[in-house]
């Protein structure tokens, strides 16, 4: 084994990585000791759990931090194992590692007046203070300590970084020499990207984020002991686009009159139903044909059989959308009532705080709250965000327990998903509140093998799987009229965002958002069909207006059974443009101005009347700056719920 070449670099590069899992393991250790009153942990069983998951967002700290340090030890350098070359590692190695590692050390004081680890957001607010130099000396005097534990970890560090060394050789074989480098690079880039994102290569997940560390918890500040300071500060390093703002024509009164943040409802008397929310994946609004009639597209073809029967006893809303573009951002407006503009509220630096939603609302008045999900436990970050919003059962792929049903990319396939969650709803006591997030309509467009005859590949490939994922609310539906809750029970569907399109109707920058809501209560008079404006936050509100929830709570969407249609808007973001729609026009907007106003039909944003401008443009203009702005300061001031 000795043998083989760079063996020896190897092994000494691995035990200088090795290095950094300790002193990460040190520094979360003293974390703890100085915010323990804060965390309370029950058992010393316990955080050593909690830094068991810890160990993903370690590896994805410190890879980024000794990204150039690792490609400099293993690149073919003839001179590697000299003393001159391994000094410059060793100076590389430690001016970047003790940087970051330093934040750590700010957090075990700073932890206790945010209650959050530090990142970029605090950063940005640090500097613009004029009085750094002070600020900085005062610290220095009044936590001597901590700088004293931080220099005496970095000189143990440094102490055992020298006690292994690398032996200098010249290679013999220079093909042999060249060959093994090559298997070597290969192998650590491919470890190094796994472990980037939190050591999973699945399809069906993306890189960990701060919102992952709270899907290991109970208790919600426990996630930041599962996280390191550099770790929160690099994933929210290009994420941080939520600045405080002040427009000088928004005043508090305009706030309270135009977007009216704290919400109240008296129209309906008080009663519990269960509550099952659908939120079919990437379900735009074109492929159902209930929701299409209003268009008249020419040669129109419809692939949700099931749901445009369901529509014909349901209040639909033809005219609705996605407030965001992913399907974390879809969770968030949905259950939430929170927006996306440039970036997701679950990836910036502020989803760990109190967050007043349709699952606490709810279980303020006894309803048990469950979410089902049949991909990998913490796909998409739904764990983690449904643990800060307090949802009492999660289920996943882990519980479904079975992958003979598992597709082969992202999770358990519908049909079989939604029965399980049937038969999980059938032991709930009632009220529950139960949300489904479906997997199947979806890249790569595949459906099981059995059903290839049933569902045709039609116009573009997403058509199948479109057909596929209603006939499993379809079998859903069927199986659950069988039970003792399904009469009590209000249904509410809606996508996350849309996908494919076929008509070019869909292919228009606000169509793109478009999505179909509908609201379905057994043998009920909530039927309909409501063509005004509506979007993913408002079902928040319009959910505790039917069931006559009578306490104030924060939301920036409206009740859609409101009376009161002159509040409704829609709002979403391409990342770079903001769209506002009300009345008889859609607004555009940069961030700081309007910079387009269109008609409201002119869904493909064709002919600007910014030039003339008239008063309700203004109204348009001066309410969206009212709700993003209220929208950043609460946020950021960990104002989301009614309290504040």
């Amino acid at each position: 084994m000795n043998k083989l070449p760079r063996y020896n670099e190897y092994k000494v590069l691995f035990y200088r990585i090795g290095l950094a899992y300790l002193f990460y393991m040190i520094a979360r250790v003293l974390f703890y000791f100085y915010n323990q009153n804060f965390l309370k942990v029950d058992s010393v069983s316990d955080f050593f759990a909690l830094s068991y998951y810890g160990l993903a967002f370690d590896t994805t700290a410190i890879l980024y931090i000794n990204l150039v340090f690792i490609l400099f030890s293993i690149l073919p350098f003839w001179k590697n194992t000299s003393q001159n070359y391994q000094r410059y590692l060793f100076y590389l190695y430690f001016a970047s590692n003790l940087l970051a590692y330093s934040f750590n050390f700010v957090d075990f004081i700073y932890y206790k007046y945010t209650q959050s680890r530090t990142t970029v957001a605090a950063l940005d607010v640090v500097k613009h203070e004029t009085n750094l130099t002070t600020l900085f000396s005062s610290f220095v005097v009044d936590y001597w300590h901590v700088f004293l534990l931080f220099f005496v970890m970095s000189f143990l560090w440094i102490y055992l970084y020298k006690r292994v060394r690398v032996v200098a050789t010249i290679p013999a074989k220079k093909v042999h020499y060249f060959g093994f480098s090559l298997f070597g690079f290969l192998l650590v880039a491919a470890m190094i990207i796994g472990g980037i994102r939190g050591g999973d290569f699945s399809k069906s997940t993306r890189p960990i984020n701060l919102v992952d560390a709270s899907k290991h918890v109970k208790k919600v500040s426990h996630a930041d002991i599962v996280l390191n300071t550099p770790f929160a500060i690099i994933r929210t390093l290009f994420s941080n686009n939520f600045k405080k703002t002040n427009f000088a024509d928004v005043t508090p009164k305009v706030i309270a009159e135009k977007v009216e943040p704290i919400k109240q409802y008296n129209n309906h008397s008080e009663t519990k139903p269960n509550v099952v929310l659908f939120i079919i994946e990437s379900y735009a609004r074109e492929y159902s044909g209930a929701f299409n009639k209003w268009l008249k597209i020419p040669n129109y073809e419809s692939h949700s059989p099931f749901i445009d029967s369901l529509a014909q006893h349901s209040l639909i809303f033809p005219n609705a959308y996605a407030n965001g573009r992913q399907s974390i951002h879809g969770m968030s407006s949905i259950l939430a009532g929170i927006p996306t503009f440039k970036d997701g509220f679950t990836s910036s630096p502020f989803p760990k705080q109190k967050i007043e939603s349709l699952v606490s609302t709810l279980e303020n008045v006894g309803y048990k709250t469950s979410f089902f999900h049949g991909a990998a436990n913490g796909s998409m970050g739904f764990l983690g965000f449904g643990n800060i919003l307090g949802i009492d059962n999660y289920y996943g792929r882990t519980e479904f327990n079975n992958d003979e049903e598992f597709d082969g990319f992202w999770g358990i396939w519908d049909e079989p998903f939604l029965q399980f969650m049937n038969q999980k709803l059938s032991q709930e006591q009632a009220p529950f509140f139960a949300t489904v997030f479906t997997v199947s309509s979806h890249e790569p467009y595949i459906i099981p093998e059995k059903y290839k005859n049933k569902f045709k590949e039609g116009q573009i490939p997403m058509h199948k799987c479109a057909e596929y994922t209603d006939y499993a609310i379809k079998r859903f539906f069927e199986e659950a009229k069988k039970t003792k809750w399904y009469d009590n029970t209000l249904f509410v569907m809606v996508a996350d965002h849309g996908n494919l399109v076929y008509y070019d109707e869909y292919s228009k920058p606000v169509s793109r958002f478009a999505v179909p809501i509908l609201f379905y209560k057994p043998n009920s008079d909530l039927i309909g069909v409501d063509m005004n404006l509506a979007q993913q936050i408002d079902i928040y509100p319009t959910v505790l207006d039917l069931i006559g929830y009578k306490k104030p709570f924060r939301s920036w969407g409206n009740s859609l059974v409101d009376k009161d249609i002159s509040k409704r808007f829609v709002v979403n973001s391409t990342g770079n443009l903001h769209t506002f729609m009300k009345g008889n026009y859609i607004c555009t907007f940069d961030g700081a101005n309007a910079v387009g106003f269109y008609t409201i039909n002119d869904r493909g944003l064709t002919k600007n009347l910014i030039k003339y401008k008239n008063e309700e443009m203004n109204a348009i203009e001066l309410q969206f700056k009212a709700l993003y702005q209220d929208y950043m300061n609460r946020v950021i001031d960990k104002k989301l719920t009614s309290e504040n």
